[in-house]
């Protein structure tokens, strides 16, 4: 059964079963830090201002979006192009969907000035990569440099630990490493974990992992990634939680999709804040971020948008049932 959260004297802390308790570190002071996972739907303008850069007001409207639906930590919208493309198609060594010789990092920041952007107008921002695994297998391999995607993976993690120093250095609050190919059964988990470990070595951020799909079937070295989050799809794929135990989450913390992302149908509010609210039970409040399931690229603009407001509101209810 749910308890309400009493009130402590101590700053930055609570009171739950009558143990003090520590709010999200994410946020000082903050219960129930709200965040994104990443993508929104978005279309380039063509218009005079819009020249230099087509997709400057879509990561504005983004942006907006997020801050109007009271989103604790947003993210720049990931509006430029698909996940393997964007970071890919700036690599040396790859040409189109082909690797073509050895991998080397970018020559420049790829998603820095849109993150940049959105730290200019929101105190917490969520940097985003693209996972090392999940870029190596959206490539084919056609040089004789790698024979395997386990011998390209390290040297994608390699190339990526320069973006992830760029957004280490930007301020952000998060820095989430995307990973969807890890719930497929294709990857090798072993050979995952040492390139997340390898990217999360090189920052100060807390690193977040986020894997969509049925994680509960990779759920014992899921739980063993060396990272501070483990973000993942509650609403679409409730096994995902259910497999979860506290002693598996231990002092690490859950990004819990609680809209699903998957579907253009809009969630009733009760039930948005029942699944934070079974978190809550299961984890304790200063455990979790509630997010959506994934990335809301897919849906319709403003059905993305109604997921996100029904996000914020749920979020805002339940931080008063916890006051």
């Amino acid at each position: 059964m749910f308890v309400k959260r009493c009130s402590s004297p101590v700053t930055g802390t609570a009171s739950f079963h009558n143990t003090t308790i520590m709010v999200s570190p994410f946020i000082e002071g903050q219960i129930l830090p709200s965040t994104v996972v990443g993508s929104f739907p978005a279309e380039p303008r063509r218009t005079l201002s819009s020249l230099l850069d087509p997709f400057h007001a879509a990561v504005r409207e983004a942006v907006d979006a997020q801050l109007a639906a009271g989103i604790t930590i947003i993210s720049d919208g990931q509006v430029r192009g698909d996940m393997i493309s964007t970071f890919t198609s700036r690599l040396p060594g790859v040409r189109g969907n082909e690797v073509v010789g050895r991998i080397m990092p970018p020559d420049g920041p790829i998603t820095v000035r849109d993150t940049r952007y959105a730290r200019s107008r929101h105190p917490y921002v969520k940097g985003i990569l693209t996972g090392p695994s999940t870029l190596s297998h959206g490539l084919k391999i056609s040089t004789p440099n790698y024979r395997s995607r386990d011998e390209l993976i390290p040297d994608m993690a390699s190339a990526l630990c320069t973006e992830a120093r760029a957004l280490d250095a930007v301020g952000i609050s998060i820095l989430q490493i995307d990973e969807p190919i890890l719930s497929t059964g294709i990857a090798d988990l072993s050979c995952a974990r040492d390139a997340i470990s390898r990217i999360a070595g090189v920052v100060q951020t807390p690193v977040c992992l986020h894997v969509c799909g049925p994680v509960f079937r990779i759920i014992d070295e899921y739980v063993k990634m060396p990272v501070r989050i483990l973000d993942f799809e509650g609403s679409a794929d409730p096994e995902n939680f259910a497999s979860l135990s506290a002693q598996d989450v231990g002092d690490r913390y859950i990004g819990l999709g609680c809209v699903d992302s998957s579907r253009p149908v809009l969630e009733d509010l009760e039930t948005v804040i029942s699944r934070i609210r079974s978190a809550i039970d299961a984890f304790g409040p200063e455990r979790i971020l509630p997010d959506p399931d994934c990335g809301l690229r897919m849906l319709p603009r403003e059905m993305a948008y109604a997921k996100l407001n029904r996000l914020g509101e749920a979020v805002t209810h339940m931080r008063r049932e916890l006051s």
